[in-house]
């Protein structure tokens, strides 16, 4: 009789320990933080690849009202409108560490955008160190009219352990997008209070 029970909370010990450890370091189902087109880890661009010229970008007025902004970028001058700006429009639940998001650009500029691909990272905290990074993802928008906005809906699930990070940095995430055009390249960086 104590056989067969000993035998029963040794396999149960074992698979508590492997759970465990798939918890801790992020694999099997609780893996997350990629995009689910299976986007690659090279490094994404975020700074001006070319000569910026006049009128490159400057704050962000990307905002929809999230509790706190911080609009900055890697080009050198001030315009007086920067050349995109991204919203947010919507964010939908589609489960318990997963959102929907709806965003829009648009090409603030005077002339056409050609080549454009955006690229989204999301940090835990107000950091955007390579180990905070918990989700990326990119768009190929193709060329962008003048005044013209192009609209996406994208998946953004986290795994137990990256959103557990997030609860620990008392909600706080700072998402990066990346603007990447044949013509120029501009960074923006927000900070969102997700809780």
């Amino acid at each position: 009789m104590r056989r067969p029970l000993l035998a029963v909370v040794a396999v149960l010990v074992l698979v508590g320990a492997g759970v465990g450890a798939a918890f801790v370091t992020g694999f099997g189902p609780f893996a997350g933080g990629a995009d689910s087109d299976g986007q690659s880890t090279e490094a994404f661009p975020t700074q001006t690849t070319a000569t910026p010229s006049s009128g490159d970008s400057g704050d962000s007025s990307g905002s929809d009202g999230g509790s706190s902004s911080d609009g900055t970028t890697t080009t050198t001058s001030e315009p007086s409108t920067p050349p995109f700006a991204v919203t947010i429009d919507d964010i939908e639940e589609c489960g318990q560490t997963c959102r929907d998001v709806t965003s829009t650009l648009t090409n603030q500029q005077e002339t056409d955008a050609t080549g454009v691909t955006v690229y989204s990272r999301i940090f835990v905290g107000n950091s955007t160190a390579s180990d905070d990074e918990v989700w990326r993802g990119s768009q190929q928008v193709g060329d962008l009219p003048a005044s013209e906005s192009f609209t996406a809906t994208r998946r953004v699930e986290l795994s137990y352990t990256e959103a557990f990070a997030v609860q620990q940095a008392d909600g706080w995430i700072t998402i990066q997008t990346t603007i990447q055009t044949d013509q120029r390249t501009v960074t923006y960086t927000e900070r969102r209070d997700v809780t």
